[in-house]
């Protein structure tokens, strides 16, 4: 999805709705059952992605335990310096 289809989705939703990231994931490998987590957006990360041929600009959408986002943010800051 690029950034203009998902502003065109988001147009479409109440101004005041909370926006939550929900990973879905296979609860085992060989498994049809499934997993979700939610959470917050707590942040947008562009990031140039060295595995694309291309090497596109992907925005991440920033979401986790809070604790793990901290140290997650913390560490990319300290790597941009």
């Amino acid at each position: 999805m690029n950034v203009r289809e998902l502003i065109d989705i988001l147009n479409d939703q109440p101004p005041d709705a909370e926006v939550e990231l929900a990973v879905i994931a296979p609860v085992e490998t060989d498994s049809d059952d499934i997993t979700v987590d939610r959470y917050p957006v707590d942040g947008v990360l562009p990031w140039t992605d060295d595995d694309d041929d291309d090497g596109g600009l992907v925005i991440w959408l920033i979401g986790g335990e809070e604790d793990d986002v901290d140290l997650f943010l913390d560490a990319i800051e300290q790597d941009a310096t």
